[in-house]
């Protein structure tokens, strides 16, 4: 498969790279070095779930209070408290007594022994141990009603010379009918106190009110060191444009007094890992201000109107801390295109969104809080976002220069112990088209690498490492079989041939046979230079490169194979992009046919919206169907004429699994398309035999 150098601009689209900002960072953990401070926020009261809790677990605590004092009494039966109590013998006289006490209460008698005797009621296990456990000396007995209609208990206990206290029975239904209004009233009472208080949170406070706060994070610089312009590597043309917003928050009368006003909304767009999140903590960092920041995605709940909450309490948070800086980052998240869809303008999206505008719109002239919202889809922001008045500056942050690049290798390797063999030029140039965040991973990378190798130092040979496994993808432990090596080796020596000869083609860096990502061999090319514009021969270039490894195959096996898939799908579009949106088909003409882009679901087209005729269609087809033809018949000739540098290019690829620029050249000789400036191929790192 042939991997195309990344960032070169070609018709076919480029691939974002990862969101993470290239830039120096004193550190990472937050946007001037630190740990994110929430906000300031009121000190909520007790909320009433924490009442209710403290009411229950008091009713727990009473009620095991309760039992604890009822299991203190030992139930005895009648005829053992007439045993403990002791009968008159023969003569009349009394016997020694085992109660000290007692207390009559209606049926029930309650009293204390003198000793307490052992359990009337032993278990079995009890009894064949011989250790029979004694009562409580407390002990409460039910009396029958025999034994109250006479004299006779009363009479034997004052024989016995027991104290005794009599109870009057009080009332108890009387009470339990007050007990039970009063519990009545203290639950409606209860239930009414939560619901005010449930209320008055939903509108700013309480174990409710975190749902609908806008959870911004601010970054206190008194916390920790600020991230400033210093700090962000490259970028000089947008640290320029935002030099403005820092100097109005500075001094803002000096914008004011001659009636200017100061834009409401930055807009940073760029790919992702360009470093938009950084430049926003720096311009807060230079000016001083607090930084609120906050992602699109959350203020996207289930529930319709949170987010709208969330807004509000966002920017009146802002307003009461201003001068300040609100940054919403991935602002696509919430400000797609309204009316997406057949669900209507009703969901909890929109309606986040509108509470956005109504918000920017309702900032004074003279108010000093500036919005800043960073993204990498512009395309699909509702317009209302983009009108003057709301964000009404846009500034691109772009994949970095040369320049850019090899200060970003100095600030990611600033604290990583480096060989001297490391030339931070060379490896910006072998980086063309990444951004800040692919360098960093690569430095990473080299360090980790190296790490495993048992080296003290990062060698150039590690950041070569680095940069083949973060751009054709980590080794697979896959074997082919000898008929797929052979065969994976004439494909991609097919690629490396034809854009090591044909003139306009970007120069091969590497080609390897060793499984890589999703593929089973790569032919990777690096440009020389960074383009921003790219002619049609180059473009043609392109596809017979492209399309090589199939003529290869075709030439060799006389036969297709699947690996070319991949190599058609990308051929395919470059050349329909040629013929319908750049104009390089003369047969059509200096004319766009470029189809709708618009996808339904942002409320868009439901269908495919064409400005063309059926009849011309078919011209497209035709024109795409003959450049792709003529592409691989010039990939055919010349491999066919160099047919015995390709059987040594494959010869040695089979070999060694690896080859480089160095290797290639000794094998086949220069290449019309490397430069240099002291008349040798420019190489970006040693010649290795190993991927």
């Amino acid at each position: 498969m042939e991997n195309p150098a990344p960032g070169q601009n070609v018709p076919g689209k480029n691939q974002p790279g990862k969101d993470e900002p290239g830039a120096r960072e004193p550190s990472d953990s937050g946007p001037q070095g630190g740990p994110p401070a929430p906000a300031p926020r009121r000190r909520p009261s007790a909320s009433p779930l924490t009442m209710f809790l403290l009411l229950v677990i008091a009713l727990v605590v009473v009620l095991w209070w309760a039992m604890s004092l009822q299991s203190r009494y030992s139930e005895i039966s009648y005829d053992f408290f007439r045993q403990q109590l002791g009968q008159p013998d023969k003569d009349g006289k009394p016997t020694p007594t085992n109660v000290k006490s007692v207390q009559i209460r209606s049926q029930e008698l309650t009293g204390e022994f003198k000793k307490p005797p052992p359990k009337p009621d032993p278990t079995e296990a009890e009894k064949k141990s011989g250790k029979i456990p004694a009562l409580e000396p407390k002990f409460v007995v039910t009396l029958p009603t025999s034994a109250l209609m006479t004299d006779t208990l009363v009479r034997d206990l004052l024989t016995q010379g027991v104290r005794i206290d009599v109870e009057q029975a009080s009332d108890s239904a009387a009470w339990m009918v007050v007990i039970s209004i009063l519990s009545l009233v203290l639950l409606i009472g209860l239930m009414i106190f939560i619901y005010r208080r449930t209320q008055a949170q939903l509108m700013g406070g309480g174990f409710l009110g975190s749902f609908i706060r806008s959870g911004a994070r601010r970054y206190e610089k008194e916390k920790a060191p600020k991230v400033t312009f210093a700090d962000v590597a490259g970028l000089e043309g947008v640290k320029s444009d935002l030099q403005e917003l820092v100097d109005f928050l500075r001094d803002p009368k000096k914008f004011t007094r001659l009636g200017g006003r100061i834009p409401k909304g930055t807009l940073l767009i760029g790919p992702p890992g360009t470093g938009k999140t950084l430049l926003a903590r720096a311009v807060a960092g230079e000016a001083g201000v607090p930084f609120f920041s906050i992602n699109g995605s959350e203020f996207i709940q289930m529930f319709v109107g949170v987010g709208a909450s969330r807004v509000r309490d966002l920017f009146q948070t802002a307003r009461e801390n201003a001068p300040c800086i609100l940054f919403i980052d991935e602002l696509d998240a919430v400000g797609r295109v309204r009316g997406a869809g057949l669900g209507g303008g009703h969901d909890e999206r929109e309606q986040t969104l509108n509470q956005i505008l109504s918000e920017m719109d309702g900032f004074a002239p003279d108010e000093e809080v500036i919005v800043l919202a960073a993204t990498n889809r512009p395309d699909v922001l509702d317009p209302a976002l983009l009108r003057p008045g709301r964000f009404d500056r846009h500034v691109v942050v772009d994949r970095p220069n040369l320049k850019a690049r090899v200060e970003l290798f100095k600030v990611h390797t600033r604290k990583v112990s480096l060989a001297g063999d490391i030339d931070f030029e060379l490896l910006a140039r072998g980086t063309i088209g990444l951004t800040g965040a692919d360098i960093r991973n690569i430095v990473n990378e080299a360090a980790l690498w190296a790490t495993r190798q048992g080296k003290n130092q990062v060698e150039r040979s590690d950041f070569e490492h680095a940069r083949d496994k973060v751009l054709m993808g980590a080794k697979r432990d896959e074997v082919l079989n000898p008929r797929e090596r052979k065969m994976t080796a004439f494909h991609e020596c097919g690629h490396t041939l034809v854009a090591w000869l044909l003139p306009g083609a970007d120069p091969v860096h590497k080609v390897t046979i060793v499984p890589r990502g999703q593929a089973l061999g790569v032919t990777h090319m690096l440009p020389e230079e960074d383009r921003l514009a790219t002619s049609e021969s180059r473009i043609r270039a392109l596809l017979a490169v492209t399309l090589a490894g199939r003529a290869a195959e075709k030439l060799i096996y006389n036969e297709y194979y699947t690996g070319a898939e991949n190599d058609l799908k990308r051929a395919t579009q470059i050349a329909r992009r040629m013929v319908t949106s750049l104009g390089m088909s003369e047969r059509l003409g200096p004319v766009n046919y470029q189809t709708s882009e618009e996808h339904p679901f942002l409320g868009k087209e439901m269908h495919e919206l064409r400005q063309f005729s059926e009849r011309t269609a078919q011209t497209i087809d035709e024109e795409v169907s003959r450049i792709l033809n003529e592409a691989s018949d010039q990939a055919y000739r010349l491999l066919e004429q160099q047919r015995e540098k390709l059987d040594k290019l494959v010869e040695a690829l089979e070999e060694r699994e690896v080859l480089d620029a160095a290797e290639i050249e000794a094998l086949i000789g220069p290449s019309p398309n490397r430069t240099a400036t002291n008349g040798a191929p420019v190489t970006i790192g040693p010649a290795s035999a190993k991927a």
